[in-house]
């Protein structure tokens, strides 16, 4: 075969592997054929499979589509919570020793590999017993750390109050996601000036909103969470354990339950029911809030913590 016979047929090779030539019109249309990239010196030829963008890239990206809010964070200090790069305090460092052993945990460091160890549940027996301030005193502390993001979900549908806490107006949240399939979680949750802090609201009241937090949309949301976000810990403020069934039904879907405990109001026998209505929970924790000290700081609250560690097999 001549030198030009064996150019034309490598030419012919190139244009049937897809490969555009310069100055060469096609003679005749043809059927589009998936462009495959010629092999260079220094590319190896296995095919790479693509990889799928996550659901929660959205929180990593600075063309997010999630809305971004802006926490005052001096009023927020001013309130009794914990903000980022404050000053040491008591709360600061209490709330160090109750996150340590939830993060272990969630990141499968503990002494077993936990189901669903990255979803934490913050709740208590009866109302009025400071569960929404301390899961957003945790939340905020987990976003501290150098190696966690976290996501806190508003999960009490029926009494909200983190958006207010924060100084935060309503918005869409949980509800619109579980009660309209077009309505997806990355156009809902809120971006934060706290770096690692986004925020899911309880989102638009709705009149049958304690029956769609017992739903099984909720129940799938809360595995495909689980695992979409397996590595970032999220915390749910939810209802109290013994006024709805709803806390119960979050509860067997969760890796890690705080149970909230009054210390001067909350009887041990409300205490006792309320862990009885989670057994199916694998970890279980007390916290021990609003405890008499000897000496009361100026933390809005003046809130003392107990903390009490409980794993059952």
């Amino acid at each position: 075969m001549s030198l030009i016979e064996q150019a034309a047929k490598r030419l012919e090779q190139l244009r049937q592997a897809g490969v555009e030539l310069p100055n060469e019109t096609p003679a005749t249309p043809h059927v589009s054929q998936p462009v495959i990239e010629a092999p260079s010196l220094n590319r190896s030829a296995t095919t790479k499979t693509p990889v799928m963008a996550r659901k929660d890239d959205f929180a990593k990206s600075p063309s997010a589509s999630s809305p971004e809010v802006q926490l005052d964070l001096e009023a927020i200090s001013a309130s009794g919570l914990l903000v980022p790069h404050a000053a040491r305090s008591q709360l600061a460092d209490e709330f160090r020793v109750i996150k340590r052993p939830l993060i272990a945990n969630a990141m499968g460091k503990g002494g077993e590999q936990i189901a669903n160890g990255n979803l934490i549940m913050v709740t208590s027996a009866l109302p009025g017993e400071g569960k929404s301030f301390s899961a957003i005193n945790l939340a905020i502390s987990i976003a501290m750390e150098l190696d966690n993001t976290v996501m806190l979900v508003d999960a009490d549908v029926a009494r909200p109050s983190v958006l207010n806490m924060l100084g935060l107006p309503p918005s869409k949240g949980l509800l619109d996601v579980l009660q309209d399939n077009s309505v997806d979680i990355s156009g809902v949750l809120l971006r934060t000036n706290v770096a690692k802090l986004s925020i899911l609201p309880s989102g638009t009241p709705h009149p049958r909103a304690t029956e769609l937090l017992a739903s099984d949309t909720m129940i799938r949301l809360l595995d495909d969470m689980a695992s979409r976000y397996n590595d970032r810990i999220i915390v749910f403020d939810s209802p109290p354990l013994l006024l709805t069934t709803e806390a119960r039904v979050l509860a067997t879907h969760m890796g890690q339950v705080v149970i909230v405990v009054n210390a001067e109001n909350t009887v041990q026998e409300a205490v006792k029911q309320a862990i009885s209505t989670i057994e199916s929970c694998p970890v279980k924790m007390m916290l021990l809030n609003q405890v008499k000290t000897a000496k009361v700081d100026g933390y809005g609250y003046g809130y003392g913590y107990g903390y009490g560690y409980g794993h059952e097999k």
